[in-house]
């Protein structure tokens, strides 16, 4: 027999079974994957959550047009990132620790984007560095400080996935890599990049699944979080906040 006993760990909206306890097992609230859900839905799972945790952030992402134009209208104060394809509500948490999200061509952008603020909705500083793939090395090697610089490295890429391994040789800052859809027909929807990543030569690429922007944001937030000082000099350096570091730092091919 199922339980029905009150649970307060659980808010059951009917077509959503809310986790409202995962913010104390994690750290860190439940998140609204869009995809598949309605408008409505989406709308009714964000003020749920926003109303289970009034002093975090709340992330949906995947969000098509229509989701994304009901959110605007119907959660109060909602920040839409159409880029990312993703809305926050709520202010987002002070910054701790540093990701550069970099990404090979524009085309990965939205990857990038997605990657970018769930890192900021999950506590950690981020920086994103554009369009320095592999076709052009110089491009990449013009902004190793920032490599450096930070506490975690997000690498996106289609194709077939080179740049993980370049900026894994260059830097032995921790690096997650995402492999997206971009690519030719025998790119095969991303399967080229995420097994060309898996198959990395560089030793400690941790790879995501295709187009997952959203786990390799988690991922990247808390190495950042937990992060500690690489020496005297560097732990004093500036963390750019949240609203403020949308910087694109990729040299012109």
């Amino acid at each position: 027999m199922p339980d029905h006993s009150p649970d307060s760990r659980i808010h059951d909206l009917g077509y959503a079974r809310l986790d409202t306890g995962r913010a104390a097992r994690t750290g860190d609230p439940e998140v609204v994957y869009g995809a598949g859900k309605t408008p409505t839905q989406v709308v009714g799972i964000l003020h749920a959550l926003r109303a289970a945790h009034p002093e975090r952030a709340v992330l949906a992402t995947r969000l098509d047009d229509e989701a994304m134009a009901a959110v605007a209208t119907d959660v109060p104060k909602a920040v839409v990132d159409a880029e990312a394809r993703a809305v926050t509500v709520g202010p987002l948490p002070e910054p701790v620790g540093l990701v550069a999200v970099l990404s090979a061509g524009t085309s990965d952008a939205p990857v990038a984007a997605e990657a970018a603020l769930t890192a900021r909705v999950y506590g950690a500083g981020a920086i994103r560095v554009n369009d320095v793939g592999v076709a052009g090395l110089h491009r990449v090697l013009a902004v190793r400080a920032d490599l450096d610089a930070a506490d975690c490295l997000v690498v996106v890429a289609g194709m077939e996935g080179a740049l993980p391994s370049v900026v894994g040789g260059l830097t032995g800052t921790p690096l997650v890599a995402v492999p997206t859809s971009v690519g030719y027909g025998a790119s095969f929807g991303g399967i080229a990049a995420l097994l060309g990543m898996l198959n990395s030569c560089a030793p400690g690429v941790t790879v995501v699944n295709i187009d997952n922007g959203f786990g390799a944001g988690v991922f990247a937030a808390r190495v950042a979080r937990n992060a500690r000082p690489h020496n005297d000099s560097s732990a004093d350096r500036p963390r750019e906040s949240p609203q403020t570091s949308q910087t694109n730092r990729g040299s012109a091919p």
